[in-house]
């Protein structure tokens, strides 16, 4: 190597060394910067002279600059090759980065940690809040665990739900689905969550308090100092609860199917606004998608017909049971019962409650805490609306967001009169035509599994 190469190669070392003394060295003291030169004299110093200089580098720090120069590899960051299986020397493998996990396990220990801007509530807190989970604070309870009350230090109620299947698959999984499902979507007829607990041991989702409890609770389980719901009322929740379900559908993406759609999910607030909730058994379906295979889960008689047959759910999935629960608002009763009430006279519930309008016999029909206080054109709609909802075929079914059309007054008598002509078609052509053979109501299937949320 001449001296050339060689002084310059010592340079280098210098300077590399000199600059990891200078990353090592304690943070500058200001009071010395006066007394360092400044920018502008050290780059009008002169040249280093290396004629003099007395070289005492080893040929190991020599060599060691060299080798880190022709590997690109930094001291700080050892490369190591990555071993391929044996047989497999010549395949290229792609990498793959292990599935990332809505949860950080570390999350449980560090109390900074948020699920996106959701507040994390310490178990204490929640314990103080509800009086350690006390049993005089259960508002309702189900297969999913138990819902409590509670007060927040502010003053403000709130309603703690505490999963109880929090060591297994499905109650992890339940937990994520409801979080990502009520963080994704946004609107004042959907259940918002205020925070969440998680502890080794505990999962808790914290939710602002429904003064009026779910629309369930108001139909067939109210006190005897309670008033029953009004015509108007059920009239807000039919349409609100078809305005949310409309945007899951149209207005998510990737949308979102509820699968649940039933009273008990509706709650009402102080000002008896409508609120849908209960997101445990939604599911994500991608935009492109119109239909997704699952388990069959749900609750006995909101269960469309073409998913408890083939699995298959869709957006008009949900239209089954929100018409189901158009039944359960006009009629004050689950659809189960109404379903054995009609068995009783020997017919299908569907063509029960069609009789019963043609007949214009409402009195049969509806919930008698009404009194006859409800105007009965409206009434008639609501029912036309549930069973255009109902109809055994899913392609039958209107959207949501037509249903929200036909509940302010646009178009229903064109789509129940075109109805009614397919219908009296169907049965000239074939006399064995039965609308709502598909439509029944078992007692017990053993891939069902009924939550009451």
């Amino acid at each position: 190597m001449s001296r050339d190469n060689w002084e310059r190669l010592v340079v280098a070392v210098l300077r590399k060394e000199k600059d990891r003394e200078i990353a090592r060295a304690p943070s500058l003291d200001p009071s010395d910067v006066s007394s360092r030169p400044s920018f502008s004299e050290s780059a009008s110093a002169p040249s280093m002279d290396l004629s003099n200089v007395s070289f005492r580098l080893s040929f190991r720090s020599i060599s060691s600059y060299v080798n880190s120069r022709s590997t690109l590899s930094s001291p700080r960051h050892e490369h190591k090759p990555v071993s391929l299986p044996q047989g497999k020397k010549n395949a290229w493998y792609r990498l793959r980065k292990q599935p990332v996990q809505f949860f950080d396990v570390r999350a449980e220990e560090d109390p900074q940690v948020h699920l996106g801007q959701l507040k994390r509530f310490y178990l204490g807190e929640l314990q103080v809040a509800t009086n350690n989970f006390s049993n005089k604070n259960i508002l309702n309870r189900g297969g999913f665990g138990k819902v409590y009350k509670g007060r927040l230090a502010d003053g403000s109620l709130v309603a703690v739900k505490r999963l109880k299947e929090l060591l297994t698959a499905n109650g992890a999984l339940g937990f994520q689905t409801e979080v990502e499902m009520i963080s994704m979507a946004v609107h004042r007829n959907l259940l918002r969550l205020r925070g969440f607990c998680m502890t080794p041991t505990e999962r808790m989702l914290v939710y602002p308090y429904m003064a009026n409890g779910s629309v369930a609770s108001c139909l067939r389980e109210r006190s005897e100092s309670q008033t029953p719901l009004d015509w108007t009322i059920r009239k807000r929740v039919a349409l609100e609860a078809a305005r949310a379900l409309a945007y899951l559908h149209d207005y998510c993406d990737p949308k979102i199917i509820h699968r649940d759609v039933k009273a008990a999910k509706i709650l009402l607030d102080e000002n008896f606004e409508t609120v849908v909730g209960g997101f445990r058994l939604a599911k994500l379906m991608d935009c492109r998608d119109t239909e997704v295979t699952t388990a069959v889960i749900g609750t006995i008689g909101h269960i469309a017909p073409e998913y408890l047959s083939t699995g298959k759910c869709s957006a008009k999935t949900d239209v089954f049971g929100y018409g189901a629960m158009l039944l359960e608002l006009i009629t004050g009763q689950r659809v189960s019962d109404l379903a054995r009430l009609a068995s009783n006279d020997d017919v299908m519930l569907l063509d029960w409650v069609k009789e019963l309008l043609k007949q214009k016999k409402l009195e049969t029909l509806v919930d008698a805490d009404l009194q006859g206080n409800y105007i009965e054109e409206e009434m008639e709609q609501l029912i036309q609306v549930a069973l255009l909802c109902t109809q055994s075929s899913p392609t039958g079914r209107p959207k949501m967001s037509d249903v929200v059309r036909m509940l302010e007054g646009d178009g229903l008598a064109k789509k129940w009169e075109e109805w009614q002509k397919e219908e009296m078609l169907r049965q000239e052509l074939n006399p064995n035509y039965h609308p709502n053979t598909g439509w029944t109501i078992p007692d017990s299937i053993s891939d069902v599994r009924p939550d009451e949320l």
